[in-house]
């Protein structure tokens, strides 16, 4: 049975998830784990993601850290299961975004995928997005053609909605090709914000936007970015939603209670998913949660109540755990570049056409 190994580091720099499946003509979550960013690495890796002195260097032992993190949980996650280095067929390793401009012809994750050989002795394939970028892509969303295989259906149209740092739709329809896109913040100003006002890495179940109220006003200047009314192939990072965006819009308004900004900042998630996904879908009859935002009861709440006549549930009701949709995403991108498979979707991401994606480092 090939198994396979995806290894994901999101945008929201809260660790490492770690997946192992097996893939044969379906994919199966035999086992995972998770290991924690450490606090040094976190702050040094979202330090790179704007410019800054002697960053070529800083980025090169970033990546190594990374890299040892990921090497050691990985071999962890090995001996928990009995397995050997020469039972794993691939690891499939997105790395950890540090820029991400497509409009100006690159994207970078970092991740040194040499050095992660060696310390496993297994052969690795990382590198998938910039494959898409050179032929004319985003380089993401990635992960709607492994949606596509993994939860598409002969009747039904079927949304998958991923919350990480930033949302991304994939869209399902019988028959047509999947289309896929990033709405725009997911966890990413939530993180931030409460991390600003309260020192805090993210707010549990959303308890904190809960206690707020939305306000109108702060939610049409949010709303008001250029990028929401884009239609897709789009993608977006840190390079636009970030603290200093929020605060530049805070600064025009009197001061407002920090929980209120909270719960404006869920409602612009969610408009900004439900935005997009009625003006691209004009039927929807389930979307499928994954990702952190699938826990946060705040903005579940508010995405059913926005689409009441859509069946809204996390993908665990399709007996697949959100958490690790991604890192299974990876490890399957990881098959597809060893079996010659295309991995991108030009209706995705816009690219000229078809192409294996990754680069292959040998164990």
């Amino acid at each position: 049975m090939p198994l396979y190994l995806g290894v994901m580091s999101g945008t929201s720099l809260d660790g490492l998830d770690i997946a192992l499946i097996e893939q044969e003509q379906h994919t199966r979550l035999l086992a995972t784990l998770y290991r924690p960013m450490p606090d040094r690495l976190r702050s040094e890796l979202l330090a790179l993601c704007a410019s800054g002195a002697d960053e070529l260097a800083r980025a090169a032992m970033a990546e190594q850290q990374w890299v040892e993190l990921a090497a050691a949980a990985i071999n962890e996650l090995l001996q928990q299961q009995n397995l050997t280095p020469q039972q794993i067929r691939a690891i499939g390793s997105h790395g950890q975004t540090v820029r991400h401009e497509p409009a100006r012809g690159f994207t970078i994750q970092i991740g040194n995928p040499a050095l992660l050989a060696e310390l496993t002795a297994i052969g690795v394939v990382a590198d998938f997005r910039r494959r898409d970028v050179a032929a004319g892509g985003q380089g993401a969303p990635l992960v709607p053609a492994f949606h596509q295989a993994l939860f598409g259906d002969s009747a039904r149209h079927i949304a998958v909605l991923n919350v990480g740092g930033f949302s991304n739709l994939s869209l399902l329809s019988p028959g047509q090709d999947v289309l896929g896109f990033d709405s725009g913040p997911g966890n990413i100003l939530l993180d931030a914000w409460i991390q600003h006002c309260q020192g805090l890495a993210y707010d549990r179940d959303g308890a904190w936007a809960a206690s707020g109220r939305v306000h109108p006003e702060l939610l049409n200047r949010l709303l008001s970015d250029p990028f929401f009314a884009t239609q897709g192939p789009k993608s977006t990072g840190r390079e636009l939603f970030n603290l200093a965006w929020l605060l530049g819009h805070l600064q025009a308004l009197p001061p407002l209670a920090a929980e209120d900004v909270q719960a404006t900042l869920v409602e612009l998630t969610v408009r900004s998913i439900v935005g997009a996904l009625r003006s691209a879908q004009g039927r929807t009859d389930a979307l499928l949660v994954c990702g952190g935002g699938a826990h946060n009861a705040c903005l579940m709440q508010r995405l059913s109540e926005l689409l009441a006549d859509t069946e809204v549930s996390s993908t665990a009701a399709q007996g697949v755990d959100p958490d690790w949709v991604e890192a299974m995403a990876f490890a399957w991108l990881a098959h597809c570049a060893l079996e010659g498979i295309p991995g991108n979707r030009p209706s995705v991401t816009g690219a000229k056409g078809l192409r294996i994606l990754g680069a292959i480092y040998p164990a």
